[in-house]
């Protein structure tokens, strides 16, 4: 999983509440299980329109948008059923960071497990940074996890709060596997010592 240190890049403002999994990625495009290529269904219901052509205003069909790393949504993002399916769309897609008021719970844990970065700001925070993120190309944020900080295009500067555990398996682009793996020593001794004390095991 590849590291999240500092990210530098154009926000994109998507002031909508209860975006759910479904409004990330539509269930038709369910049918894989390949993390790759499902970029461009992020959003798809919104992003094109019936006939297969980009809707203009949809956020991420705007040419400020398009690269955008980083989403400022509205509230409880990432709601509806649990389908890792939409981190990887977002990541896919180019996005590594969402910032919102809150997170569905399984969305939540899933972006840490895909290396996107969610982070939870207080409703005035967050009308701070969805101002920032209209201003399109020049909506530049710089989003330091180390520090636990938010900048924004003007200098400004927001913290935010994050469990030390999820923060560390984020800086070293840690995975399940790989997180357990850490501790391969002490398993392997516990194995050891097991096999000794129970040998019929």
């Amino acid at each position: 999983m590849e590291k999240f240190t500092t990210l530098t890049g154009v926000a994109a403002p998507l002031p909508i509440i209860n975006v759910d999994t479904d409004m990330i990625i539509p269930k038709q495009y369910l049918k894989t299980i390949k993390r790759t290529g499902l970029g461009t269904a992020l959003f798809s219901e919104m992003r094109y329109n019936e006939d297969g052509s980009e809707n203009p205003d949809f956020v991420l069909n705007k040419p400020g948008y398009r690269g955008a790393q980083i989403i400022v949504a509205g509230d409880n993002f990432g709601c509806g059923s649990s389908r890792e399916h939409a981190p990887w769309a977002l990541l896919d897609f180019g996005v590594r960071c969402v910032i919102s008021t809150s997170f569905a719970d399984i969305f939540y844990n899933n972006c840490f497990k895909n290396g996107i970065l969610p982070i939870v700001v207080s409703p005035e925070q967050l009308a701070l940074l969805m101002d920032d993120a209209e201003r399109g190309a020049n909506a530049t944020m710089t989003v330091d996890l180390e520090a636990q900080t938010i900048r924004g295009p003007d200098g400004g500067e927001i913290r935010f709060d994050i469990d030390p555990a999820r923060k560390q398996v984020l800086l070293e682009g840690l995975d399940d596997i790989a997180a357990t793996l850490k501790s391969n020593a002490s398993i392997a001794g516990f194995e050891q010592t097991m096999a000794a004390q129970r040998p019929w095991l």
